[in-house]
């Protein structure tokens, strides 16, 4: 998939002006396709290994607002396609994302999201793994049955780059070195590309030309990049109840994100050599002090900034194709992207 070009000239001018639904709008558009959806997700996690179905369950129960089986139902109804491939591929989407989660909370020794308790947590390390690999092999099933060769080879490539991600993130924690360039680098791979597959996806469906396959694409990866920065902002300033998870994270697993690279760079050398032990340690009781220094720098300010510049990036994207509530719904969730609190 392509780079995301660099979002700083994008306007927000056209956007403002054109039609923009809320979340609670969007999900009441969806809805009766989300619930076919979920429907379709509980039936295909039952195995007869009852591990597999105790994990499977805690996974549903967790919710979550599915935004990437979300987005490829949006993307094919912006293109006039509805019908049970698309909630299908939704559920392929979601297993694949799921799985990812169950293996990213093993690594980073999570024990909380979405305000609950990790599978890991309550299930052990090797019970998380081994369901994420059933999660990874149920959605390869699922997209077999539909068989086409163009949906397979779109998410053979994006799995392959979603592990390719895990791995160059775990070579940059504890790395005080990670400069934004290879911060985005990992942004990419783990979490945009989904979003791109999620829109390409929905456009394959429904039979669009390339040209506008390419926009949807676009969008996905904007979006993902701007979903991904403000979740990051969001780890050193959102309430911690409305997060459900703990303030400071990113902090205690090594991980130095956009804010805290940013700090980092326009920081003195006297504070730039704290931050950098700070993060060689993964020393989260310094969490006061790293959160002076993103003050100090107006970093929260600086991410924000560049997620919304990636979200009307996505947005201009979306120039060209016809006006329909799902368009101005993807509209909105390029807005929700970077508004949310949680």
């Amino acid at each position: 998939m392509p780079p995301a070009p660099p979002p700083d000239g994008a306007t927000r001018a056209a956007s403002d002006a054109a039609p923009c639904l809320s979340l609670p709008e969007i999900q009441a558009l969806v809805a009766d396709d989300m619930g076919a959806v979920d429907a379709l997700i509980r039936r295909r996690l039952a195995s007869d290994v009852a591990l597999v179905n105790q994990v499977g369950e805690h996974i549903v129960r967790a919710g979550g607002k599915r935004l990437r089986p979300m987005l490829l139902l949006l993307a094919a109804r912006a293109l006039g396609h509805h019908g049970a491939d698309a909630h299908q591929l939704a559920a392929v989407v979601e297993f694949i994302h799921t799985a990812t989660l169950l293996h990213d909370d093993v690594v980073d020794e999570s024990d909380l999201r979405r305000g609950r308790k990790t599978a890991n947590a309550l299930f052990g390390n090797a019970p998380s793994v081994l369901v994420g690999d059933f999660l990874y092999s149920r959605s390869f099933q699922l997209m077999v049955e539909l068989d086409r060769i163009e949906v397979m080879r779109v998410l053979a490539d994006t799995t392959n780059l979603i592990a390719e991600g895990e791995v160059l993130q775990l070579l940059h924690v504890r790395n005080p070195d990670t400069d934004e360039a290879a911060y985005l680098r990992v942004v990419e791979r783990k979490t945009a590309v989904l979003f791109a597959a999620a829109t390409r996806l929905g456009g394959l469906l429904a039979g669009a030309e390339e040209d506008t396959l390419t926009r949807l694409q676009a969008f996905g990866l904007h979006l993902g990049h701007a979903f991904q920065i403000a979740d990051d902002v969001l780890d050193y300033s959102a309430d911690e109840a409305a997060l459900g998870k703990h303030l400071g994270d990113d902090l205690a697993e090594g991980k130095a994100t956009l804010p805290l690279i940013h700090a980092m760079a326009q920081a003195d050398s006297r504070t730039r050599g704290r931050l950098r032990a700070i993060v060689v340690d993964g020393d989260v009781a310094a969490l006061d002090e790293v959160l002076a220094a993103i003050s100090a720098s107006d970093s929260l300010a600086y991410s924000r900034t560049r997620a919304q510049g990636y979200a009307d990036a996505a947005t201009a994207a979306l120039q060209g194709l016809a006006e329909t509530p799902a368009v101005a719904a993807l509209r909105g969730l390029a807005r929700h992207a970077v508004d949310r609190t949680s």
